[in-house]
């Protein structure tokens, strides 16, 4: 039995004659009676009691017409949504992106995007990059704004962002007047950094053991701004990208970092196995075509 069989039967039940319902169908009635035959073996009954003038709907053709109404516009729906979906110009892209690029990265490519496809919707992931790279596995996020650059073998990758990295410090610090500083300076300050199941804390804490310490974290947030903030209000000292915090009140001072090299990288990921929809790879393209 096949959906269009239980489209066919709920014409006929509602006509109930067989030449009616074939010539609404623009179909011959043998293969209309066939279509009949298969949906009743399914069953195991017949639906129909054969009368002079036509056929008549019995007990079980009523439980079983109500059945095929009802899957029949489920159906419908389900092939419209995936329409919808694999529409370049309408579907949905699943993206993650990091806690950390959430106030500049990404709003500024959602907004160029749409202003090129209004009508493309995105279903978005905000998360650590250890999730994110379990969603891009799963499926769940077709593309992802990370850093660092997940494994090379599983994952393709467009660099978005070289950001350098910086030694933030409240204003008055001992080291907010000087123009570059190296990080060992920093040794016996308390951090305020992101929490450490982050991809972003494995980088600020492998940078502090090159320069010789172990950073003593104060307090761990998960958001750039709240520490750019939580350093303002002289809690602590941060290693952050320069000009990824958008918060020039925050009270907070850069200082550039000497002797390392010290950056992140933000680009954007997908998994290499699979394809993506065609809304995703359109969203895709037009990252992977803006100028670097």
């Amino acid at each position: 039995m096949h959906v269009e069989d239980l489209r066919w039967f709920v014409v006929l039940a509602e006509t109930e004659h067989l030449t009616d319902a074939a010539a609404t169908l623009g179909t011959s009635q043998p293969t209309l009676s066939r279509a009949l035959r298969r949906v009743e073996d399914a069953f195991g009954a017949r639906l129909f009691e054969r009368e002079h003038r036509g056929l008549r709907l019995n007990p079980y053709g009523r439980v079983v017409l109500e059945a095929a109404r009802s899957s029949t516009a489920a159906f419908d729906t389900a092939r419209q949504r995936i329409d919808a979906l694999l529409d370049p110009d309408a579907g949905t892209v699943r993206l993650a992106f990091l806690h950390s690029v959430a106030t500049g990265v990404v709003p500024d490519l959602l907004k160029a995007f749409r202003s090129t496809a209004p009508r493309v919707r995105f279903a978005l992931r905000e998360e650590p990059s250890h999730d994110i790279v379990r969603d891009l596995e799963s499926g769940e996020a077709e593309l992802a704004i990370t850093g660092p650059r997940p494994p090379r073998d599983t994952f393709g990758w467009h660099l978005l962002e070289r950001q350098r990295l910086c030694l933030y410090v409240p204003a008055g610090h001992p080291l907010a007047g000087m123009e570059r500083v190296s990080l060992s300076e920093a040794a016996g300050e308390p951090f305020v950094a992101v929490r450490s199941d982050f991809g972003f804390r494995r980088v600020t804490d492998d940078l502090c053991r090159a320069a010789g310490f172990s950073p003593q974290v104060a307090f761990e947030s998960t958001d750039l701004t709240t520490i750019d903030r939580l350093v303002g209000a002289g809690l602590g000292v941060a290693i952050l990208p320069a000009g990824a915090v958008r918060n020039p009140d925050s009270g907070a001072t850069l200082v550039n970092l000497e002797g390392v090299d010290a950056r992140r990288d933000i680009g954007l990921s997908w998994r290499l196995r699979g394809e993506l929809s065609p809304a995703a790879e359109r969203f895709r393209s037009f990252v992977q075509a803006l100028p670097s």
